[in-house]
Formats: structure tokens, sequence, C-alpha cells
């Protein structure tokens, strides 16, 4: 909502500015003395005004801003139009209420409580510190004030720093596995992530769960998506550039800036707002293709960068049409890459209209055939079979009874998508606890390889040696912590990272800091789960 210099902050009783002071500061999100536009339009919203009557405001609100903006939401709720003849004063602004705010009770009461648990923290007696390589480890005497924790979320945030981020930090494991997690990690909504040859019918597949187009999406026969496209909720359309995203705070992708620049030249943000993009995030793939030639024109970690996305994603659709069955070197390479996360994939076989019934039987059976090559599982994959897309199913080649099988195939699917947030919480409880017993692995490989070095002469030959025999230490590892096999990471990747690194200059084994650990695991997440219920029910 556009406001005017012609209104002063003096049009305002006192009473009332200490009011607006208080919303004022509930909507300065990071304490700045400015409201942002993004901040804004969240407060404003609250007033459940139309997006024409909130024109959004370019820049930043000031207090005295924010209060005529207020003054202006509260006519406009009154019926008022905001014109130029109202914004010269025809009205006596002194007089104007308060506007109605739905919601903002429950703001204000999460605020207090916050900003009473700060208060607590600033009173504790701080004592002196114990000098220690690990600068996590604290001297029992120190008063440490607990985290206002409200839901399953907030606890694994706290757990994450008090527990098993000093872990990770200790041993690297940021460099061997995975980026620290930050706060919007844990707070972002869940993914989906879409997987497949060129013209499957990914972005279709998007458009068609949408109902609608979404800013970047371009469909055609030949590779169309040359990047990664994120669809996901906000308050206008637009498009957000990938090195943008990957700096945002609030936003998940911070870790991607390890990819590079090159990669983030192909990364984007699509906003829109949307009641399916309110509940989960879309994303987007570039088409897998075929031949030594593509793969290697890629300017960078391809693999890696579906990887990293399908650590973070709530589901992964592999898709397929009828006439793109094999599975090419680069996809082969991708599906492999998605090792740990096999309960997440889910298989479409899309555009099946285009074959009848008889071929649709052989098209399914040799789809089978190929993807237990390359996905080593005894479970069978679940697969969705229908044509995701708005134009009618094809009855002439499927018959009723196919059309009747892909509707329900279409339903299936959909329902599963639906479902997905009110499985969020458990997911990001199961992905924690994988990344704690991985985290785990790695100090443990960390620190063998450093008791494994000698402590004068020969350090260069006893690392090369250690690096050639990487599996084999892995199997120590492995039988003096009774460890089982399948947590361990690739011997390849590791062995790639590990060139870079002294192992002279790793950690020793560091008890503490792993029973920590499983203290969290054996007590703190079960007495989590036992207090708190899943917020998205």
């Amino acid at each position: 909502m556009e406001t005017s210099s012609a209104i002063s902050i003096g049009s305002c009783l006192k009473e009332h500015q200490k009011i607006y002071k208080e919303w004022f500061n509930i909507a300065d999100s990071d304490g700045d003395g400015h409201v942002s536009g993004n901040d804004a339009t969240k407060f404003f919203a609250m007033s459940k005004l139309s997006r024409q009557e909130l024109k959004q405001r370019q820049g930043f609100l000031g207090l005295a801003e924010f209060i005529i903006a207020m003054k202006l939401v509260s006519l406009a709720q009154e019926g008022h139009e905001i014109t130029s003849d109202l914004l010269k004063g025809s009205i006596d602004m002194k007089s104007v209420e308060f506007p109605v705010l739905e919601g903002l009770e429950n703001v204000v009461s999460k605020q207090k409580s916050s900003k009473t648990n700060v208060d607590v923290e600033d009173n504790v007696v701080t004592q002196p510190q114990v000098t220690a390589k690990a600068p996590w480890y604290k001297s029992k005497s120190i008063i440490k004030p607990q985290v206002n924790v409200v839901t399953i979320v907030d606890g694994l945030k706290r757990l994450y720093t008090e527990k098993l981020k000093p872990l990770e930090v200790t041993y690297r494991f940021n460099d061997f596995a995975s980026p620290v997690l930050t706060n919007s990690d844990f707070d972002a909504k869940p993914m989906v992530m879409l997987l497949g040859q060129y013209s499957t019918g990914k972005t279709t597949f998007i458009k068609h769960l949408l109902g609608c187009d979404y800013p970047g999406a371009h469909i055609g026969p030949e590779p169309t998506t040359d990047r990664f496209v994120v669809a996901m909720s906000g308050p206008d359309e637009r498009t957000i550039p990938g090195n943008t995203m990957a700096v945002q705070a609030d936003m998940p992708f911070n870790g991607l800036t390890s990819f590079g620049g090159a990669f983030l030249s192909k990364f984007e943000c699509s906003q829109m707002p949307h009641p399916v993009l309110d509940q989960i995030t879309l994303v987007d793939t570039p088409g897998v293709l075929s031949g030594e030639k593509q793969r290697t024109q890629r300017s960078y970690d391809f693999t890696g960068v579906i990887s990293w996305f399908a650590s973070k994603c709530d589901m992964i659709l592999l898709l397929f049409d009828p006439h793109k069955l094999d599975i090419s070197d680069e996809f082969k390479r991708v599906i492999t890459s998605l090792r740990g996360n096999e309960d997440k994939i889910r298989v479409v076989l899309n555009k099946a209209d285009q074959v009848d019934t008889q071929q649709l039987m052989r098209v399914y059976g040799a789809l089978m055939w190929s993807l237990g090559k390359v996905l080593n599982t005894p479970e069978v994959v679940r697969v969705y079979i229908g044509s995701f897309n708005d134009k009618p199913i094809n009855e002439a080649a499927v018959g009723p009874i196919g059309k009747e099988l892909f509707e329900k195939e279409q339903n299936d699917l959909l329902a599963d998508l639906m479902d997905i947030p009110k499985k969020a919480c458990d997911r990001k409880i199961n992905e924690f606890v994988k990344r704690a017993r991985a985290a785990k692995i790695n100090a443990y490989i960390m620190s063998h390889l450093k008791k494994e070095m000698p402590t004068m002469m020969g350090k260069s030959k006893a690392q090369q040696r250690l690096m050639d025999n990487l599996e084999e230490e892995f199997g120590k590892v492995q039988r003096e912590f009774h460890l089982p096999a399948g947590d361990f990471p690739s011997v390849e990747h590791f062995r790639e990272v590990l060139g870079g690194y002294n192992i002279d200059k790793f950690e020793k084994l560091k008890p503490k800091m792993v029973q920590a650990v499983d203290d969290m695991l054996g007590y703190d997440i079960p007495d989590l789960l036992k207090k708190f219920r899943n917020p998205y029910d």
C-alpha cells in the first residue's frame, strides 16, 4: 500500500503511537529499524484486504510511514477508496481507529514468549570459559539457559546446535557429506523433485498439478528446461536468480553455493501465490541427456546437485514415457546418486495414453526390467501410470478400462503428493537421525585415519597408503565400533575429498562429543516426540 508524506506521524494520538510502535517492532523481523517489502507484505496480509488494495510498496518503511500505512489499511477496511484527496487530508487521521488484523494476538503472544526467554538468557551470569581446542566444550559449572521449544522443529534446531553441529564441525562433515544446516533448512516447506530425460513431461506435470503456468516455465519437444527451477509460494509472480536465492537467509538453498557460479547461473526460483505451493515446493530439473558429449558439456557437478536436492526432498519423481524407457549413462549416474534416499523415489510412466493396452503392458514390463538393473533393491518401486497433462485421455488408444485405470492412478499420485505435508515432520526427524548417524561414522573414520598416521617421519607416504587402502580402513572402523556396513559413505567420493586434506591435521576421537550424539538419539529425540505433536496434523 503506497504511503504519502502529506500525512505525518503527528496525525496520530500518543497512546496510539505506542501500540503502533509495538506492531512496528513485530513487523521489523531483523530489528534494523525498517520494515522491508517482504515483511510489510506478510504483516499487512493479516488485514485480509485484496492484493489490489494492498499495493506493494518499494523500499523500506520507517515508523512514520508504517503508522501512515496502518491508518490507510484501516480506512480501506471501512470502505474508503484511497485517493489523492484523502492523502491530502480530507479525513481527520487522528480519529482513524486501529485496523483489524486477524491472527495478530497469536503473533504478539509468541513474540512476548520469545522475549521472556531472551531476557532469561541475558540475566544468566557468565562463567569463565574453559580454553580448549574445540570451542564447543563448556565447563559444567556454566548455567546454560534452555531455548524456548514449542514445536518438534524447534527441538530439532536446539539439539542440532547443542549436540550434533559441534561433532560435524570438528570432523569436517560439511566437506565430506553435507553442508552445515541453518534454521531455514528446518523451517523449509516439503520439497518434491522431478527427474527424467528430456521431453518426458516434467514441466507439464508441474503445470498440470498447479492448474496454470508458472513464471519461467517453457514447454516443448526439444530440451527446453536447461536449468534447475524451484517453484515455490510467494507474494507476487516473479523469478529470482540463483545467486540471489543462495544468499537469502530465509531460503534453504545456502548449501548450493558450494557448486559455484556455473551452477547458480543455471538455477532460479519461480515464485507465485498458489494454494498448492503454500504446502509444498516443486523442483524442476534439466532433462537428462544420453551420450558422452552432453555429459562433458555440463559446467557443474550435475549429479552432485541432484544428490544435494535428494537429501532435502520429501519425494523424488522419476518420469518416463513409453518411447524413452532406455536409461542412459548419465541417467544411471543420477539414479545412483540417489543412494540412501530410495524410500523417497516414485516412478511415473507418463504419456501412457500414447500406446494401446497391449503395448502398455509390454512397456511396463520393460520399464521394471530397466529399473531393476539400476536401483539394486529387492523391493518393487511404486509406479504410477497415466497421462499427466491438461489434454483429455486418448480413450481410442487405451479404451474405457485404460481410462479408468489412468484416473485411479492419477488420484493415487495426487493423494500421495497432498499427504506430504502431514508426513513432513516425520520426514525431518528421519533425515535428522540419518544425518546424526552419518556424522558419527564420519567422526570415527576421521579419528581412525588420524590414529594411523605416524608421529614424526613418513607422513606423506602413510597418507597415500591410507587413501589407497581406504576400503580396508573402513572395514577396520566397522569392526572396531560395530557399525553397519550400509551406513558408510562411498569409498570413491570419500577418497576424492580426502585428497585435498592433510590427515595429520584431523582431530582425535572425542568420546564426549560422540556420547552427546548417542544421548540425543537415545533419549532427547524420543522425549521430544512424546512431548509434542506433529505440527502438520
